[in-house]
């Protein structure tokens, strides 16, 4: 069974709050764990591709068995109480396990203990698939196609349900088995059929950050996802989409299906997916301009094959032109994907030593400009390392110390 991401608690049932604002980082209520009820908003993991678990709301309690150390069935002690779902009994098990104890024929009440404690592990991870469930009949009810009846033609003025329901589902997938069980009861497909592409922006963005969440690290749903055909959508609300949350959590998304994904890859080289990243990168949103090459720089360094097809893109030239505009943060990671993009590169190096880009003299202002700033040193890096590979060394022996 694949580790948990986390857990999350069960509580009553109750009546449906908006769903929390991404740009003010507020919920709309308390924690829910069915629907309707609220939860805390979702992180914004775009540049976050590791999955870490991460406690919880309720859900996760501290170690609970009883003290297995001090004698008999907790000295003392006053009785702890008991996890609610799998990763609280994981994490009661690898504390326990971490403490001094002495091997002793298990007691009526351990046993009694041990078994409750299961039993609501496996009870709160029943629960969770059931919450999926509930979110899953609300968006099918309520998405342009859905067999909803009446209940359908509220949605398309109000989407606060369907909101609600995938920020819920948006929390419960980051635990791995939930995202597997979420694409087995076809909530991918309902994904990529019906919400990425929605006329509401609001639940386009949550449904690209809830492909990212599901596919980040998980090949099984990484497949799924390409093979509904969701590369080539969530190009397209990169490139296109008027709304600048739903691009950002666009590119999310592409990052959790090509990082160590070879098929993701390919269908993201055959959809032209590097001039929609550089198109990204010439954005005046700040967010995406620096999560756009970012993710260029990490693509280079995974697969330094497809640096000649960049180059004869005129990638160099782009870089460049990027960095001669005027300085912000965004140059650090400008100069990071050029400095990837040459590394032990020669066409590269040649390309860059080109007169007309006067490259050279651009990067001995930058350092100038850059001296004594603590805040630009990674920028500051990088551009010596640029003067070092690029015109202090000849093409042919181009290799960059890190």
């Amino acid at each position: 069974m694949a580790a948990p991401r986390a857990g999350s608690g069960s509580a009553g049932r109750g009546s449906l709050p908006p769903p929390s604002d991404p740009s003010l980082g507020v919920s709309g209520g308390s924690r829910r764990s069915v629907i309707p009820p609220p939860l805390p908003p979702c992180a914004d993991t775009a540049s976050d591709n590791a999955r870490t678990p991460r406690p919880r709301g309720p859900g996760l309690w501290p170690c609970t068995a009883p003290a297995m150390a001090e004698g008999g069935a907790g000295g003392n002690q006053p009785p702890r109480e008991h996890p609610r779902n799998l990763q609280g009994l994981l994490q009661m098990a690898i504390t326990a396990g971490n403490e001094p104890s002495q091997l002793e024929p298990m007691s009526d009440e351990r046993r009694q203990w041990l078994q409750e404690a299961m039993a609501q592990a496996f009870r709160g991870q029943l629960e969770e698939v059931e919450q999926m469930k509930e979110c899953l009949r609300v968006l099918e009810a309520m998405s342009p196609g859905g067999d909803g009846g009446e209940s359908s033609e509220p949605a398309e003025g109000d989407p606060s349900r369907q909101a609600s329901a995938l920020e819920l589902l948006a929390e419960l997938c980051e635990n791995l088995d939930n995202a597997a069980d979420f694409c087995k009861l076809d909530g991918m497909r309902l994904l990529a059929h019906r919400y990425l592409e929605h006329p509401v922006p609001d639940l386009r963005w949550r449904a690209a950050h809830l492909v990212g969440t599901c596919a980040q690290n998980v090949p099984k749903v990484q497949e799924q996802a390409l093979a509904l055909g969701c590369m080539r959508k969530l190009l397209r609300l990169l490139d296109h989409d008027g709304a600048d949350l739903v691009r950002v959590k666009a590119l999310f998304a592409i990052s959790c299906l090509v990082r160590a994904q070879e098929g993701g890859l390919q269908q993201f080289l055959r959809l032209d997916g590097f001039s929609v990243l550089m198109r990204a990168m010439q954005s005046p949103v700040q967010k995406l301009k620096v999560k756009s090459a970012f993710l260029l720089q990490n693509l280079l360094l995974d697969n330094p094959e497809h640096k000649e097809t960049l180059c004869s893109m005129g990638m160099v030239q782009q870089l460049v032109a990027l960095i001669r505009s005027e300085h912000s943060p965004f140059h650090e990671h400008v100069l990071g994907a050029l400095c990837s993009l040459v590394t032990d590169f020669p066409q590269g190096v040649r390309e860059c030593r080109e007169p007309q880009l006067a490259l050279e003299e651009l990067l001995k202002e930058r350092c100038q400009l850059l001296q004594q700033q603590e805040e630009f040193q990674e920028e500051l890096e990088f551009c010596e390392r640029l003067q070092r590979v690029c015109f202090q060394t000849p093409p042919e022996d181009s290799s960059m110390d890190r």
